[in-house]
């Protein structure tokens, strides 16, 4: 069965442009907030319902430059990324200069930090914006393989006038993301750019397999630093709740995708060690629900744990973790107590289980995300606000853009996209 984000064939292709040719905000949103266009694929049309909350002109949905020269290079040396870049060297960017192809490398927020491939194709490239140091991810300019890819979680082919903004129109392409080989959390997104032949239906394989190889050179890498006695001791239990509603759960040197309730519970538990009552822990999670329920839920969450590691198998009477288990979002948050912004924005991927309407997350939710904010923005740091500003979360945040904007140096050209966002939020384009 063909993948969501495989190639639109050209019929399809030509239903997209003839999309793009009456596209307004009336006609692309029906009466019950959908896309009223059955001829793009769902992958491409779910993606342009993403976009007209950011962009309703197609025209106006133009990639910015969001990391100056100096601030790129930074950047690029501190990037875990920069380890592999080998790999994708050769597997990608070597060949792309034959193919006539371009090859690009970004972070887990969409912001290109390496750009390469065929010299020619380099300089038309430029014309749109794509080059190092700019904003592709959706938020920024539509539909694209690369915001897409990072949107969704997955690979993802875009052809021609399928992409939202129409400056790129006569492109396609092919992105998958990249992650961390340990934690499982995204680190950034590779793309494969040019003509038609950058969507053919081999080149998503031919990146995911480049993708994979680089996943395990990271791997390696990272154990060869690590010393003799590192490597023989267990790594901690480790639960991702940011920015997913199906925590990833990192356990025994494997890693294993919950449920959103097993998530809810095992996130409970980890924000109270001692323990809790199973009347404690059912209020946090549903006050109106049954105990039997909490009591069912258990009993599949114990299952599933003792087939991984049975020392990690929650107690009862109270209810509680045997072992510690180190969770992104209460790591995020001791990074930010010790003034390490940069370190919490990595680790911080997005609201707490955002799906999840139990009494205990929504608070713990609301909790992080004040702290985070709050603590960004008091942090008189251009770069850690622009970092925060990439968050889904931030992006209709008025104080944090004038904040931004309050602390740019007057020549930054960083300077025109959060003026342009502003205006976006002011006229309610938002």
């Amino acid at each position: 069965m063909p993948h969501s984000g495989q190639p639109a064939s050209r019929p399809v292709q030509d239903r997209a442009y003839e999309a793009h040719e009456r596209i307004d905000p009336e006609a692309l949103i029906g009466g019950d907030g959908s896309l009223s266009l059955g001829g793009l694929r769902p992958v491409v049309r779910d993606s342009w319902q993403r976009s007209l909350r950011h962009a309703a002109d197609p025209d106006r949905a133009l990639a910015r430059l969001v990391l100056a020269e100096g601030e790129l290079d930074m950047f690029r040396r501190d990037h875990p990324l920069a380890a592999i870049m080998p790999v994708f060297s050769r597997l990608l960017v070597e060949p792309s200069h034959e193919a006539g192809m371009l090859v690009a490398i970004g972070d887990q927020h969409g912001r290109l930090l390496w750009v390469d491939g065929d010299t020619r194709l380099r300089e038309r490239a430029e014309g749109m914006m794509f080059m190092p140091g700019t904003d592709w991810s959706e938020a920024s300019v539509g539909t694209s393989a690369p915001g897409t890819a990072l949107a969704l979680g997955h690979g993802v082919q875009i052809a021609g006038a399928e992409h939202f903004s129409r400056a790129v129109h006569s492109w396609s392409c092919t992105a998958v993301p990249i992650h961390d080989p340990d934690s499982g959390a995204v680190l950034g997104v590779v793309d494969l750019t040019g003509g038609e032949e950058a969507a053919a239906p081999h080149t998503l394989p031919l990146v995911r397999a480049a993708v994979a190889a680089a996943e395990a050179e990271l791997r390696i890498i990272r154990l060869q630093a690590a010393p003799p006695s590192s490597r023989a001791r267990q790594q901690p239990a480790g639960l991702s709740i940011t920015g997913r509603d199906h925590g990833l759960l990192e356990l025994a040197g494997g890693r294993i995708e919950l449920s959103q309730r097993h998530t809810e519970i095992l996130t409970l538990m980890a924000l109270h060690p001692a323990g809790l009552t199973a009347e404690q822990l059912a209020d946090r999670l549903n006050p109106h629900a049954r105990g039997a329920t909490l009591r069912a839920e258990m009993v599949r969450l114990r299952k599933l744990l003792a087939g991984i590691s049975p020392a990690a198998v929650p107690e009862s009477r109270p209810y509680r973790l045997p072992q510690p288990l180190a969770v992104d979002a209460q790591r995020a948050l001791q990074c930010l107590a010790r003034g390490s912004f940069r370190q919490a924005l990595d680790l911080y991927q997005g609201q707490i289980i955002p799906g999840s309407e139990a009494p205990g997350i929504v608070d713990f939710r609301h909790h992080a995300s004040a702290t985070l904010r709050e603590s960004v923005l008091s942090s008189a740091s251009p770069e850690t606000v622009m970092r925060y500003l990439q968050l889904p979360e931030a992006q209709n945040d008025d104080d944090a853009w004038h904040t931004a904007l309050r602390l740019l140096p007057p020549r930054s050209p960083r300077r025109a996209g959060v003026v342009a966002r502003l205006e976006q939020l002011e006229t309610g384009d938002s």
